[in-house]
């Protein structure tokens, strides 16, 4: 009973973040002439204006908006790349952000850059063990290799989940540390405009909150499935 509820909780609260970050962003897409740059014009100029080194600023796929430490690129969908929006503008200085953590050697980046590389294979390997357990039990009819079989699954399932947890103050910081103070010392947006800046930036945290909870109720579902 009490499993279910957290369930029905988490699927909530996966999904509520989520929906209003998508309506931020639509919100605030509105195009706004006075704006001197597009959100790639604005990425491209602190580039060139913090010396940020090697990095790059590239037109993604829709939805896309990232930045690869390892190729030292900064992606944006292209309605931001091409828009000239309070999305457009803060979610390309959002981004930048991390090009800003990278160059000051902000650990928490380098720490998720690494895991998340092998979260993804991590994950199948889990997968694939705790299907298995129950049948290596039965084969081997051995319990206490079933058991292991099932420990090492559970384990390796939690990197995802540790993954998404260190994003979420990696994303809160490229946000509120660095893209924040850059717009605001840089006139890049009206004073009036801050609040909305911080809702969207708050928004653009939010995404990685869903991917994060998903991750957990991933583990939830797994441990259900098990308790069967």
């Amino acid at each position: 009973m009490m499993l279910g509820i957290a369930g029905i909780l988490l699927i909530l609260l996966i999904f509520g973040p989520s929906l209003w970050a998508k309506h931020i962003f639509k919100k605030y897409a509105v195009e706004i002439d006075a704006f001197p740059g597009t959100g790639g014009e604005l990425a491209e100029h602190l580039v060139k204006r913090l010396e940020l080194d090697d990095v790059h600023v590239e037109e993604g796929e829709q939805n896309e908006n990232y930045y690869d430490p390892e190729n030292k690129l900064v992606k944006l969908s292209p309605e931001n790349f091409n828009g000239k929006s309070l999305t457009a503008i803060t979610v390309a200085a959002h981004e930048i952000g991390h090009a800003i953590q990278h160059k000051s050697g902000y650990k928490p980046l380098a720490l998720r850059s690494r895991m998340a590389r092998f979260s993804w294979v991590a994950e199948k390997i889990a997968a694939m063990m705790l299907v298995a357990f129950p049948l290596l039990t039965l084969l081997t009819r051995s319990p206490s290799i079933g058991i292991f079989t099932l420990a090492c699954g559970l384990t390796i399932l939690i990197l995802p989940v540790l993954v998404h947890l260190i994003t979420l103050p990696v994303e809160w910081d490229a946000s509120f540390k660095r893209a924040l103070p850059v717009l605001i010392a840089g006139k890049y947006i009206p004073e009036s405009a801050i609040p909305i800046a911080k809702k969207i930036l708050t928004a653009a945290a939010l995404t990685y909150l869903a991917a994060s909870l998903a991750s957990i109720l991933n583990f939830y579902r797994w441990i259900i499935f098990l308790r069967r």
